[in-house]
C-alpha cells in the first residue's frame, strides 16, 4: 500500500511538471520568436526582405537553444565596427539566442597579447577572437587554430547558418591558407589609400601653377615622383591657402609600436620592394621575407630576402626626406593615433597612406574638409607606387578582421561563439554594420542601393570597393611565419632609422638581421606543425641582387617622370574595367 501511494505521488509530480514545464518551454520559445521577429523590423536597412530577415534570426534563435543561459566571452580590438557589434549586435543577439555574450573592446596590442598567452599556454581567455589576418601564417603553422572550414564539416555542420554564403565574403583569399583550409572568417575590411583634397587640385591658378613648374598637370598621382612634386609644390610654392599655411604631405614618426604598422601595412609593397603576386609575392613578400616549398628561408638579402634590399633602403629614405621636408614639424614625434585626426583639420594636401577606417570621421559636419551640404572637400584613390614597383604587384595594405578560434576553447563554448560570429556577418545586419563602420566584407552589401546612395559622401570609398583594383590591396601574407615575434622588430629598428640614430641601409640591416634570427630560433625549436622556417646559408648579396624578381638591385634612376591621372578619369577607367 505504501509502495503504490508512493508510485502514485511520483507520477501526480510527474504530470503536474509536465504540465508546468510545458507553458514554460512554449512561453520562452515565443520570448525568442517574439525577440527575431522585433529586430527582423529593426534591422530593415538590409539586402534581404523583412521576411527573409525574420527567417535567419528564427533559425538562430532554434540554433542556440543547447547554448542558452551560457556565458560566452569574445574579444575584439576597439574601432567603430566591433563597438557597433559589442553594443547593438551583441543585444540583438542576446535576446534571439539566450546566450549571455559579452563582447569585450580592448586595443589591437592587447587583443595580441591574450591570444599569444592562449596559444601558449592552452589556457582559454576568450571563446572566440577577432582577430587581423595578418597571423594568417602563424596560425597555419603552429596548429593551434581550429579551421573555419574543418568546424563547418564536422562540428559545427549543423550550427552553420545556410545563408552564410561564403561565396559573398570579398575577403576569404587573404583568410585561407595554402593548405586550402578557412582558418578565419572576415568581419570587417579596409585598405590604406591614397587621400588628397580634390577641391585644391580642381583649383584652375594652383593646376596653372603646377603645370608652369613641373611640365605635367596636377592630378591624382600614379608613382611616387609625382607624390613627391605634389608634396614639393603645396609645402614650398603654394605655401597658404586662405591664410592658413598648408604642406603637401602628412605622417608620424615616434618611436612607438605604431610607426611598426606603417611599414608592414605595406610601404615596402607600394614602393615595389617584394615579387609579383597576389594577394601576397611569392617568392619573396612585401616583408621582404623569401619562402620556398611554403618554409620561410631568410629576410636577409645574403639569404635570398628583400628587408634590407635597395628597395627597401629607398622606401624607407623616401619615407624620412618626405616627414622632414614637407610635412608639419610636429608629425615626427608623433604617433598613429595622434596624426591619423590631422588631415581633418584641413591643412593636408594630400597623404600617401591612409585607413580607409578614417572615413566616417572624416565626413563629420562642420570639419574644414566637408562641404555644407554634408559632401567632402576630399577624395579617395589608389596609392601610387614607387620605381621598383612592377605590374602584377600588391599596392597597398588592407586589414582585415576576421573571427578566429583556438582549439584550447572547449567545443561547445566555440560552438556558441561560432554562432554569435555568423551574426555579426549575417546578411540580415551586414549592410547596417557596413554603413555604421564604413569596413565592407560582402558583395552584396557593396553593390546595394544604400551605397549608392551613400557613395556621394564617402569620397571615393564605394567607387574604389567596387572597382577591380581592390584585389591589388592585401593583408600581411602566410611568409610571415610568427607575426606577433615579427612585428615587434618593425618598429624598434625603423625608429632608428627615423631619430637619426642609424641611416636607413644601418636600421634595416638590424631589421633583417633580428627576423632571421627569430625564425632561426623557431626552426631549431620545431615548435611549428608545418611550414616552419628552413633559413638559408647566407652567400653574396650580389648572388640574389643578380637573379629575377626580389631582392632587387638598385636601380639608376630612382624618380623617373612624374604621372598624374585625372580623378574623373580614373573613377570612368574603374567603371569600364568592371563592365568588360
Amino acid at each position: 500500500m505504501f509502495n503504490n501511494n508512493k508510485q502514485s505521488t511520483l507520477l501526480l509530480g510527474a504530470v503536474l511538471t509536465a504540465l508546468v514545464a510545458g507553458p514554460v518551454s512554449l512561453a520562452h520559445a515565443d520570448q525568442y520568436e517574439d525577440a527575431a521577429r522585433k529586430w527582423a523590423k529593426e534591422f530593415s536597412t538590409s539586402t534581404l526582405s523583412e521576411e527573409e530577415r525574420l527567417e535567419e534570426l528564427l533559425w538562430f534563435a532554434r540554433a542556440a537553444e543547447q547554448f542558452r543561459d551560457m556565458d560566452i566571452n569574445v574579444v575584439s580590438e576597439t574601432i567603430a565596427t566591433h563597438e557597433y557589434e559589442a553594443s547593438r549586435l551583441a543585444e540583438a543577439f542576446r535576446e534571439i539566442t539566450g546566450i549571455n555574450l559579452t563582447h569585450t573592446l580592448i586595443q589591437e596590442g592587447d587583443v595580441i597579447e591574450k591570444l599569444q598567452t592562449q596559444m601558449q599556454s592552452g589556457r582559454n581567455i576568450y571563446d572566440g577572437y577577432i582577430n587581423d589576418s595578418d597571423l594568417i601564417g602563424t596560425h597555419w603553422r603552429y596548429g593551434k587554430v581550429v579551421p573555419i572550414s574543418d568546424m563547418m564539416e564536422n562540428e559545427a555542420k549543423d550550427l552553420t547558418l545556410p545563408t552564410l554564403d561564403l561565396d559573398d565574403f570579398i575577403g576569404l583569399d587573404f583568410t585561407t591558407a595554402p593548405d586550402g583550409k578557412l582558418y578565419q572568417l572576415p568581419t570587417q575590411q579596409f585598405a590604406n589609400l591614397y587621400w588628397f583634397r580634390a577641391d585644391w587640385f580642381e583649383r584652375e591658378d594652383l593646376k596653372e601653377q603646377f603645370q608652369e613648374i613641373y611640365g605635367y598637370a596636377l592630378g591624382v598621382p600614379v608613382n611616387w615622383s609625382a607624390y613627391e612634386d605634389i608634396a614639393e609644390f603645396f609645402t614650398e610654392h603654394v605655401k597658404e591657402i586662405d591664410g592658413k599655411r598648408v604642406y603637401g604631405h602628412m605622417d608620424y614618426g615616434k618611436k612607438d609600436p605604431s610607426l611598426g604598422w606603417r611599414f608592414t601595412d605595406a610601404w615596402f609593397s607600394m614602393a615595389g620592394a617584394g615579387d609579383k603576386g597576389l594577394p601576397n609575392g611569392l617568392p619573396v613578400d612585401e616583408w621582404g621575407i623569401r619562402v620556398e616549398d611554403c618554409h620561410p628561408v631568410g629576410s636577409s638579402v645574403t639569404r635570398g630576402g628583400a628587408v634590407n634590399g635597395p628597395a627597401a633602403v629607398y622606401a624607407t629614405t623616401k619615407y624620412l626626406d618626405w616627414m622632414k621636408k614637407y610635412a608639419p614639424s610636429e608629425a615626427q614625434g608623433m604617433t598613429f593615433s595622434e596624426a591619423g585626426p590631422v588631415p581633418a583639420q584641413g591643412n593636408v594636401a594630400q597623404q600617401i597612406f591612409w585607413y580607409t577606417a578614417f572615413t566616417a570621421s572624416m565626413v563629420e559636419e562642420g570639419l574644414p574638409v566637408v562641404n555644407e551640404d554634408g559632401t567632402p572637400k576630399w577624395r579617395m584613390a589608389p596609392s601610387p607606387h614607387g620605381p621598383y614597383w612592377e605590374e602584377g604587384m600588391k599596392l597597398g595594405y588592407q586589414d582585415v578582421g576576421s573571427w578566429t578560434f583556438f582549439d584550447s576553447t572547449p567545443e561547445e563554448r566555440r560552438l556558441a561563439a561560432w554562432l554569435y560570429a555568423q551574426f555579426t556577418v549575417a546578411k540580415t545586419v551586414s549592410l547596417e554594420k557596413t554603413l555604421k563602420g564604413l569596413t565592407p566584407i560582402r558583395e552584396s552589401d557593396i553593390e546595394s542601393d544604400a551605397m549608392t546612395e551613400a557613395a556621394p559622401r564617402l569620397g571615393g570609398l564605394v567607387e574604389f570597393y567596387r572597382s577591380p583594383a581592390r584585389v591589388q590591396w592585401s593583408p600581411t601574407g602566410t611568409n610571415v611565419p610568427d607575426y606577433p615575434k615579427l612585428a615587434q622588430l618593425w618598429w624598434q629598428y625603423i625608429s632608428q632609422a627615423a631619430s637619426g640614430e642609424a641611416s636607413p641601409q644601418e636600421a634595416l640591416d638590424g631589421l633583417a638581421e633580428a627576423q632571421d634570427r627569430i625564425m632561426m630560433r623557431l626552426e631549431r625549436a620545431n615548435v611549428m606543425e608545418t611550414c616552419g622556417p628552413k633559413l638559408n646559408e647566407p652567400r653574396e648579396a650580389q648572388y640574389w641582387l643578380d637573379q629575377p624578381g626580389a631582392p632587387k638591385s638598385k636601380l639608376d634612376n630612382e624618380k623617373p617622370q612624374g604621372e598624374t591621372v585625372p580623378y574623373d578619369e580614373l573613377l570612368k577607367t574603374w567603371q569600364e574595367e568592371r563592365e568588360s
